[in-house]
Protein backbone atom coordinates (compact mmCIF):
# COMPACT_ATOMS: atom_id res chain seq x y z
CA UNK A 1 0.00 0.00 0.00
CA UNK A 2 1.05 3.62 -0.52
CA UNK A 3 1.70 4.74 3.05
CA UNK A 4 1.97 8.43 2.18
CA UNK A 5 -1.41 8.28 0.45
CA UNK A 6 -2.92 6.46 3.43
CA UNK A 7 -1.46 9.05 5.83
CA UNK A 8 -2.92 11.88 3.75
CA UNK A 9 -6.32 10.22 3.73
CA UNK A 10 -6.25 9.66 7.49
CA UNK A 11 -5.36 13.31 8.09
CA UNK A 12 -8.19 14.40 5.81
CA UNK A 13 -10.66 12.24 7.77
CA UNK A 14 -9.48 13.75 11.06
CA UNK A 15 -9.54 17.33 9.75
CA UNK A 16 -12.94 17.01 8.06
CA UNK A 17 -14.51 15.11 10.95
CA UNK A 18 -16.02 12.26 8.94
CA UNK A 19 -15.24 9.76 6.21
CA UNK A 20 -17.93 11.17 3.93
CA UNK A 21 -16.68 14.77 4.24
CA UNK A 22 -13.10 13.65 3.63
CA UNK A 23 -14.20 11.60 0.63
CA UNK A 24 -15.89 14.64 -0.90
CA UNK A 25 -12.86 16.84 -0.27
CA UNK A 26 -10.45 14.28 -1.73
CA UNK A 27 -12.88 13.20 -4.47
CA UNK A 28 -12.38 9.60 -3.39
CA UNK A 29 -15.30 7.11 -3.19
CA UNK A 30 -16.32 6.40 0.39
CA UNK A 31 -15.67 2.62 0.14
CA UNK A 32 -12.15 3.28 -1.18
CA UNK A 33 -11.38 5.72 1.62
CA UNK A 34 -12.75 3.38 4.27
CA UNK A 35 -10.70 0.48 2.89
CA UNK A 36 -7.50 2.56 2.90
CA UNK A 37 -7.99 3.41 6.59
CA UNK A 38 -8.78 -0.22 7.42
CA UNK A 39 -5.68 -1.40 5.52
CA UNK A 40 -3.54 1.11 7.40
CA UNK A 41 -4.89 -0.11 10.74
CA UNK A 42 -4.19 -3.70 9.68
CA UNK A 43 -0.64 -2.79 8.70
CA UNK A 44 -0.03 -1.13 12.07
CA UNK A 45 -1.85 -3.81 14.01
CA UNK A 46 -3.92 -1.33 15.99
CA UNK A 47 -7.11 0.73 15.83
CA UNK A 48 -6.62 4.36 14.89
CA UNK A 49 -10.26 5.47 14.77
CA UNK A 50 -13.33 4.61 16.79
CA UNK A 51 -16.30 5.01 14.44
CA UNK A 52 -19.85 5.52 15.65
CA UNK A 53 -22.96 6.69 13.83
CA UNK A 54 -22.42 10.21 15.20
CA UNK A 55 -18.69 10.87 15.17
CA UNK A 56 -15.15 9.65 14.72
CA UNK A 57 -12.76 9.60 17.67
CA UNK A 58 -9.03 8.96 17.57
CA UNK A 59 -7.64 6.28 19.84
CA UNK A 60 -4.46 7.02 21.83
CA UNK A 61 -2.51 5.22 19.13
CA UNK A 62 -4.39 7.25 16.52
CA UNK A 63 -3.51 10.56 18.19
CA UNK A 64 0.18 9.66 18.23
CA UNK A 65 0.14 8.36 14.66
CA UNK A 66 -1.69 11.42 13.28
CA UNK A 67 0.82 13.78 14.92
CA UNK A 68 3.71 11.79 13.46
CA UNK A 69 2.06 11.51 10.04
CA UNK A 70 1.52 15.25 9.90
CA UNK A 71 5.21 15.88 10.63
CA UNK A 72 6.29 13.32 8.04
CA UNK A 73 4.06 14.75 5.31
CA UNK A 74 5.21 18.30 6.07
CA UNK A 75 8.84 17.17 5.85
CA UNK A 76 8.10 15.38 2.58
CA UNK A 77 6.42 18.49 1.20
CA UNK A 78 9.40 20.62 2.24
CA UNK A 79 11.81 18.16 0.64
CA UNK A 80 9.89 18.25 -2.64
CA UNK A 81 9.73 22.05 -2.57
CA UNK A 82 13.45 22.28 -1.85
CA UNK A 83 14.27 19.85 -4.65
CA UNK A 84 12.15 21.97 -6.99
CA UNK A 85 14.06 25.07 -5.90
CA UNK A 86 11.17 26.77 -4.11
CA UNK A 87 13.37 27.68 -1.10
CA UNK A 88 16.05 29.28 -3.27
CA UNK A 89 14.02 30.80 -6.12
CA UNK A 90 10.53 32.38 -6.03
CA UNK A 91 8.71 30.04 -8.38
CA UNK A 92 5.95 27.44 -8.51
CA UNK A 93 2.20 27.39 -7.92
CA UNK A 94 0.72 29.46 -5.09
CA UNK A 95 -2.80 28.72 -3.81
CA UNK A 96 -4.61 31.60 -2.06
CA UNK A 97 -8.16 31.86 -0.74
CA UNK A 98 -10.28 34.87 0.20
CA UNK A 99 -13.96 35.76 0.73
CA UNK A 100 -15.79 36.12 -2.59
CA UNK A 101 -16.52 39.85 -2.78
CA UNK A 102 -13.50 40.95 -0.78
CA UNK A 103 -11.32 38.77 -2.96
CA UNK A 104 -12.74 40.18 -6.18
CA UNK A 105 -12.51 43.80 -5.05
CA UNK A 106 -9.28 43.86 -3.08
CA UNK A 107 -7.24 40.66 -3.36
CA UNK A 108 -7.49 40.11 -7.12
CA UNK A 109 -5.90 43.50 -8.00
CA UNK A 110 -2.99 42.71 -5.66
CA UNK A 111 -2.59 39.24 -7.18
CA UNK A 112 -2.52 40.57 -10.75
CA UNK A 113 0.21 43.09 -9.82
CA UNK A 114 2.12 40.29 -8.08
CA UNK A 115 1.98 38.10 -11.19
CA UNK A 116 3.45 40.91 -13.25
CA UNK A 117 6.42 41.19 -10.87
CA UNK A 118 7.00 37.43 -10.45
CA UNK A 119 6.69 35.70 -13.84
CA UNK A 120 7.77 32.29 -12.49
CA UNK A 121 4.97 32.11 -9.90
CA UNK A 122 1.46 31.02 -10.87
CA UNK A 123 -1.50 31.72 -8.58
CA UNK A 124 -4.71 29.81 -8.02
CA UNK A 125 -7.14 32.19 -6.30
CA UNK A 126 -10.04 30.42 -4.56
CA UNK A 127 -12.89 32.81 -3.74
CA UNK A 128 -15.25 31.33 -1.16
CA UNK A 129 -17.29 32.67 1.75
CA UNK A 130 -16.57 29.50 3.75
CA UNK A 131 -13.32 29.12 5.63
CA UNK A 132 -11.31 26.78 3.43
CA UNK A 133 -9.19 24.24 5.33
CA UNK A 134 -5.64 25.29 4.49
CA UNK A 135 -4.04 21.93 5.28
CA UNK A 136 -6.78 19.62 4.03
CA UNK A 137 -7.42 21.62 0.85
CA UNK A 138 -3.71 22.24 0.14
CA UNK A 139 -3.99 26.03 0.34
CA UNK A 140 -0.85 28.10 0.95
CA UNK A 141 -2.33 31.35 2.25
CA UNK A 142 -5.71 32.81 3.15
CA UNK A 143 -7.27 36.20 3.76
CA UNK A 144 -9.52 35.94 6.82
CA UNK A 145 -11.86 38.57 8.24
CA UNK A 146 -12.71 38.11 11.92
CA UNK A 147 -11.21 36.44 14.98
CA UNK A 148 -8.90 33.52 14.29
CA UNK A 149 -9.85 30.44 16.32
CA UNK A 150 -6.92 28.31 15.16
CA UNK A 151 -3.81 29.40 17.05
CA UNK A 152 -1.60 27.09 14.99
CA UNK A 153 -1.89 29.50 12.06
CA UNK A 154 0.60 32.32 11.58
CA UNK A 155 -1.25 35.61 11.02
CA UNK A 156 -0.14 38.93 9.54
CA UNK A 157 -2.56 41.78 10.30
CA UNK A 158 -3.41 43.84 7.21
CA UNK A 159 -6.38 45.90 8.40
CA UNK A 160 -9.77 45.89 10.06
CA UNK A 161 -13.37 46.08 8.93
CA UNK A 162 -16.57 47.51 10.41
CA UNK A 163 -19.67 45.36 10.70
CA UNK A 164 -22.67 47.58 9.96
CA UNK A 165 -26.45 47.37 10.07
CA UNK A 166 -28.08 49.05 7.11
CA UNK A 167 -31.40 49.44 5.36
CA UNK A 168 -32.92 50.97 2.25
CA UNK A 169 -34.58 54.41 2.45
CA UNK A 170 -37.88 52.88 1.26
CA UNK A 171 -37.83 50.34 4.10
CA UNK A 172 -37.11 53.06 6.65
CA UNK A 173 -39.96 55.14 5.23
CA UNK A 174 -42.33 52.23 5.92
CA UNK A 175 -41.05 51.14 9.32
CA UNK A 176 -39.25 54.17 10.71
CA UNK A 177 -35.59 54.45 11.66
CA UNK A 178 -34.28 52.21 14.46
CA UNK A 179 -32.77 54.19 17.33
CA UNK A 180 -31.63 51.33 19.59
CA UNK A 181 -30.95 47.62 18.95
CA UNK A 182 -34.30 46.79 20.57
CA UNK A 183 -36.02 48.52 17.65
CA UNK A 184 -34.72 45.85 15.25
CA UNK A 185 -37.43 43.49 16.51
CA UNK A 186 -40.09 45.32 14.48
CA UNK A 187 -38.12 45.11 11.21
CA UNK A 188 -37.92 42.31 8.65
CA UNK A 189 -34.31 41.27 8.11
CA UNK A 190 -32.11 39.66 5.48
CA UNK A 191 -29.50 37.22 6.77
CA UNK A 192 -26.88 34.81 5.44
CA UNK A 193 -27.82 31.24 6.23
CA UNK A 194 -24.23 30.00 6.36
CA UNK A 195 -23.37 32.32 9.23
CA UNK A 196 -23.95 31.74 12.95
CA UNK A 197 -25.64 35.16 12.93
CA UNK A 198 -28.58 33.96 10.84
CA UNK A 199 -31.08 34.66 13.65
CA UNK A 200 -29.01 36.72 16.10
CA UNK A 201 -26.92 39.85 15.56
CA UNK A 202 -24.27 41.01 17.99
CA UNK A 203 -24.36 44.66 19.00
CA UNK A 204 -22.47 46.72 21.56
CA UNK A 205 -24.55 48.43 24.24
CA UNK A 206 -22.79 51.49 25.73
CA UNK A 207 -21.76 50.79 29.33
CA UNK A 208 -22.28 47.04 29.09
CA UNK A 209 -19.33 44.70 29.73
CA UNK A 210 -20.34 42.17 27.09
CA UNK A 211 -21.92 42.25 23.65
CA UNK A 212 -25.69 42.05 23.37
CA UNK A 213 -27.23 39.32 21.24
CA UNK A 214 -30.12 40.89 19.36
CA UNK A 215 -32.68 38.41 17.99
CA UNK A 216 -33.77 39.21 14.45
CA UNK A 217 -36.72 38.24 12.27
CA UNK A 218 -35.20 36.99 8.99
CA UNK A 219 -37.71 37.24 6.13
CA UNK A 220 -35.04 36.14 3.69
CA UNK A 221 -32.03 33.84 4.10
CA UNK A 222 -29.46 33.90 1.31
CA UNK A 223 -26.16 32.14 0.73
CA UNK A 224 -23.89 35.09 -0.15
CA UNK A 225 -23.18 38.57 1.15
CA UNK A 226 -23.75 40.05 -2.31
CA UNK A 227 -27.28 38.63 -2.37
CA UNK A 228 -27.98 39.97 1.13
CA UNK A 229 -26.81 43.44 0.12
CA UNK A 230 -28.91 43.39 -3.06
CA UNK A 231 -32.00 42.25 -1.17
CA UNK A 232 -31.49 45.03 1.36
CA UNK A 233 -31.25 47.57 -1.49
CA UNK A 234 -34.57 46.22 -2.78
CA UNK A 235 -36.16 46.95 0.60
CA UNK A 236 -36.69 43.38 1.77
CA UNK A 237 -35.25 44.09 5.21
CA UNK A 238 -32.37 45.31 7.31
CA UNK A 239 -29.09 43.46 6.99
CA UNK A 240 -25.81 43.29 8.91
CA UNK A 241 -22.72 42.99 6.73
CA UNK A 242 -19.12 44.10 6.59
CA UNK A 243 -18.76 47.67 5.38
CA UNK A 244 -16.94 46.74 2.16
CA UNK A 245 -19.92 44.57 1.17
CA UNK A 246 -22.29 47.56 1.15
CA UNK A 247 -19.88 50.42 0.43
CA UNK A 248 -21.09 51.05 -3.14
CA UNK A 249 -24.77 50.93 -2.16
CA UNK A 250 -24.18 53.33 0.74
CA UNK A 251 -22.22 55.71 -1.48
CA UNK A 252 -25.05 55.66 -4.04
CA UNK A 253 -27.67 56.38 -1.38
CA UNK A 254 -29.36 53.00 -1.87
CA UNK A 255 -28.59 51.96 1.72
CA UNK A 256 -28.16 53.86 4.96
CA UNK A 257 -25.90 52.75 7.81
CA UNK A 258 -27.87 52.55 11.06
CA UNK A 259 -27.11 52.23 14.79
CA UNK A 260 -23.46 53.21 14.36
CA UNK A 261 -23.13 53.89 18.10
CA UNK A 262 -23.91 50.23 18.79
CA UNK A 263 -21.45 48.63 16.37
CA UNK A 264 -19.10 45.93 17.62
CA UNK A 265 -15.37 46.55 17.37
CA UNK A 266 -14.05 46.30 13.80
CA UNK A 267 -13.07 42.77 12.80
CA UNK A 268 -9.38 42.12 12.12
CA UNK A 269 -8.25 41.24 8.60
CA UNK A 270 -5.31 38.85 8.44
CA UNK A 271 -3.18 37.04 5.90
CA UNK A 272 -2.63 33.60 7.39
CA UNK A 273 -0.63 30.49 6.63
CA UNK A 274 0.08 27.24 8.41
CA UNK A 275 2.91 27.23 10.92
CA UNK A 276 6.13 25.87 9.46
CA UNK A 277 9.84 26.39 9.90
CA UNK A 278 10.86 27.90 6.57
CA UNK A 279 8.47 29.46 4.10
CA UNK A 280 8.93 28.70 0.40
CA UNK A 281 10.09 31.86 -1.33
CA UNK A 282 6.87 32.08 -3.35
CA UNK A 283 4.93 32.47 -0.06
CA UNK A 284 7.44 34.87 1.49
CA UNK A 285 7.44 37.04 -1.62
CA UNK A 286 3.63 37.16 -1.73
CA UNK A 287 3.39 37.99 1.98
CA UNK A 288 5.91 40.81 1.65
CA UNK A 289 4.22 42.06 -1.54
CA UNK A 290 0.57 41.78 -0.50
CA UNK A 291 0.55 42.88 3.15
CA UNK A 292 1.53 46.54 2.61
CA UNK A 293 -0.68 46.85 -0.47
CA UNK A 294 -3.72 45.54 1.37
CA UNK A 295 -3.00 47.93 4.25
CA UNK A 296 -2.87 50.83 1.78
CA UNK A 297 -6.39 50.19 0.53
CA UNK A 298 -8.46 52.77 2.39
CA UNK A 299 -11.47 50.46 2.77
CA UNK A 300 -9.48 48.27 5.18
CA UNK A 301 -8.86 50.94 7.81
Amino acid sequence: MDRFEAMSMLLAVVEKGSLSAAGRALRVPLPTLSRKITDLEALLGTRLLIRTTRKLTLTDAGLAYVAAARRILEQLDDAEREAAGEFTTPKGDLVITAPILFGRLHVLPVVTDFLADFPEINVRLILSDRNVDLVGDHVDMAVRIGALPDSSMVATRVGSMRSVVCGAPALLARHGTPVTPDDIARFPCVSIDTFLSATVWQMRVPGAKSLAEVPIRPRLLVSTAEAAAQAAVMGVGLTQLFQYQVADAVAAGDLRILLADYEVDPAPINLIHASRGQLPLKMRRFLDFAAPRLRERSVLT
